[in-house]
């Protein structure tokens, strides 16, 4: 089997025990798959947490006695299945978990591992528990690229414990792992690091004899920098400030500042503080130029805060605002595609969401435009503010409980879908409100044809002209224009004037 590049993987099935010295484990104590950390190992390798104490950023499943405690000390042998983004532990947790002396613990990654490898795993764990031995835990990277085949044959032997099962993945496991195998696991949803956590690590690596040991030191600029460009991944980060202590060691200086920062990872330090002016500076470019239509501008200020490591998520809230809020009915699909963006970001995740927030951000800046939407409900919550609005008009009222009838409640209620048309005259809002016009669509785009239905619509409702009866509102006969407004009338135009 090969490497993930996050530790050596060997042959599960073949692997006696592991070698002295990993992690502090004597020889013998049964860690199959994963090598001894040597000194020429990658950073952030070096850098695993020695125990769950130095583990950071997943605060809220360290609870004493949470199942994450329980997994790693051994006190109960209950499969899990760990969520979350990279970078944010996964790994960490399966080398803690490896640290227990008192199990056999086997790693392998779906990548490269078939249902030969999990069967021969299983075979050996069968027995060696029927003989006594110690229980073996199998750590499986990646589950989630496991097929259905694959995945099935763990069952058994997660149920009758054969092996505790330990897996991880970076995909939603209600979609990416099947039913029966994640009923039978504890999941834990892991979070993306936050910035300060991120920090903190880095600040641990720069000093720890594991790390960097204090040489060279990392300048505050260059850390912000790393810090922005990790995005939550602490690995990522790690990784980057090796490179860079390589170049300021290779340069002869003992301080990596942010040009070596930049020039070690080839990404430019982008000048955006997530909680300062350029944030919201970008922010409001970004907005502003969807608005004034210009996809280009629009696709400059989100790759700037893609670069500098904005929340995809907070990126994709903004966009579904911005379907209502500036395109509305205009395009109505605009909202659909934001809302399907929003949840491709929170499905697929970064770096691949980049490519569905670039679709909705061209979709939106093209769009024609309407803030119709936005003005109507901002018009109404006025009036309501105001004290406008009296009770509800007794037509309108529920009828369905008892005594509701002899209150008058629902009495003179014309239910529409009785009328061919659809479209009854009738009073819906209160006494003080009537006439009161709140939506006032735009002739851009889709809302033209609102526009030009919509008198006829409200010239019925409140009983200001009855049309030929046979003329159902949106026929399309050929005395009728494709709204539905009488040809006779003039159309779209004659049907305004009429409602003035």
């Amino acid at each position: 089997m090969e490497s993930d590049a996050l530790f050596t993987l060997g042959d599960p099935a073949a692997a006696p025990s592991a070698p002295a010295g990993f992690g502090g484990a004597p020889a013998g104590s049964g860690v199959d798959g994963f090598d001894t950390v040597g000194a020429d190992a990658p950073l952030p390798v070096r850098m695993r947490p020695a125990n769950l104490d130095e583990l950071v950023g997943q605060e809220h499943l360290l609870a004493p006695g949470s199942p994450l405690r329980q997994l790693v000390g051994g006190a109960t042998p209950m499969s899990v299945i760990l969520w979350g983004p990279p970078g944010c532990g996964k790994t960490t947790i399966a080398h803690l978990v490896a640290r227990a002396t008192d199990r056999r613990f086997v790693a392998m990654s779906a990548l490269t591992a078939g249902v030969k490898d999990v069967r021969a795993v299983i075979e050996t764990a069968r027995r060696q528990r029927r003989s006594g031995g110690p229980p073996t835990v199998l750590f499986i990277d990646e589950v989630h690229r496991f097929s259905k085949t694959q995945q099935d044959s763990l069952l058994a032997a997660v149920e009758d414990r054969t092996v505790t099962l330990l897996a991880a993945t970076t995909e939603n496991p209600y979609f990416s792992v099947i039913s029966p195998l994640l009923s039978r696991c504890v999941l834990l949803t892991l979070q993306p690091l936050t910035e300060d956590a991120v920090r903190s690590l880095l600040r641990r690596a720069v000093t720890d004899e594991r790390g960097l040991g204090g040489v060279p030191t990392l300048a505050p600029e260059a850390e912000d920098h790393l810090v922005r460009l990790a995005a939550g991944d602490v690995r990522k980060a790690l990784t980057a400030l090796e490179a860079a202590a390589a170049s300021a060691t290779a340069l002869g200086t003992d301080r990596i500042d942010l040009a070596t920062a930049e020039q070690a990872v080839d990404v430019a330090a982008v000048r955006y503080d997530r909680a300062g002016d350029a944030h919201y500076d970008v922010t409001s470019a970004f907005i502003k130029s969807m608005r004034g239509s210009d996809v280009d501008a629009a696709l400059h200020w989100l790759a700037r805060m893609l670069v500098a490591g904005e929340d995809a998520r907070f990126i994709a809230r903004r966009l579904v605002i911005f379907a209502s809020e500036d395109v509305g009915m205009a395009d109505p699909l605009a909202l659909t595609v934001a809302t399907a963006t929003a949840h491709a970001v929170e499905y697929v995740g970064l770096p691949e969401a980049q490519l569905n927030l670039a679709q909705a951000v061209i979709h939106l800046a093209s769009a024609p435009k309407s803030n119709s939407a936005t003005t109507a409900i901002g018009a109404a919550i006025r009036d309501v503010r105001a004290g406008r609005g009296g009770p509800v008009p007794r037509s309108l009222r529920d009828g369905h409980y008892a005594g509701a009838r002899g209150l008058g409640h629902g009495t003179g209620y014309r239910y529409p879908h009785d009328d061919q048309r659809g479209v009854v005259t009738q009073q819906y809002v209160p006494d003080d409100l009537v006439g009161t016009d709140y939506y006032r669509p735009t002739e851009h785009g889709a809302e033209r044809a609102v526009a030009a239905r919509l008198p006829l619509l409200r010239r019925i409702v409140r009983g200001r002209t009855t049309p030929t009866a046979d003329v159902p509102v949106g026929a399309g006969r050929s005395t009728t224009d494709a709204t539905g407004v009488p040809a006779d009338e003039g159309g779209a135009d004659a049907a305004r004037k009429g409602h003035q």
